[in-house]
């Protein structure tokens, strides 16, 4: 399946670091970001749910909600969310299926390895469930705020 602008996003149903089940259809309603992101306490991770921590307040005002998915397990996105203080929930994709469905999982490269991994991507859906954007491989310190500026 290939993610379309305008297209029903994937459901997904995912635990967040603190057992609660988050679902897509519990989320109707809200413009949704999810961020996939590759693993917690990284460089480009921590500038990232940074910058989405930083403008918390503004997605609020345009009733969005954010969530960043990674494979990592609740222990590693507890210390996370405590390290950096961050007012959203992390969701864990054990196995990155979900991360699959939303084409951000796959073959990566780094420092001449080659790996599966997540992919940093964003998808932005809107409140009627639809795929509003799609942003691929993005730059961790300046996405936030292009994400920001899309919802109305």
């Amino acid at each position: 399946m290939t993610l379309t602008i305008g297209s029903p996003a994937p459901l997904f149903t995912l635990p967040d670091s603190n057992g609660n089940l988050i679902s897509l259809e519990s989320l109707q309603g809200k413009w949704v970001v999810l961020y996939f992101y590759p693993r917690d306490n990284t460089p480009g991770c921590i500038k990232e749910a940074v910058g989405f921590r930083d403008l918390q307040a503004e997605f609020t005002a345009k009733n969005a909600v954010i969530y960043g998915v990674s494979t990592d397990n609740a222990a590693s996105h507890n210390k996370f969310i405590t390290k950096l203080s961050l007012p959203f929930q992390l969701l864990i994709d054990e196995g990155g299926a979900m991360s699959v469905g939303y084409e951000s999982y796959g073959l990566k490269k780094f420092m001449g390895k080659e790996f599966m991994g997540t992919i940093r991507n964003t998808v932005l859906i809107a409140p009627d469930g639809t795929i509003s954007k799609f942003y691929k491989k993005v730059k961790p310190e300046l996405h936030p705020a292009l994400v920001l500026q899309d919802i109305p």
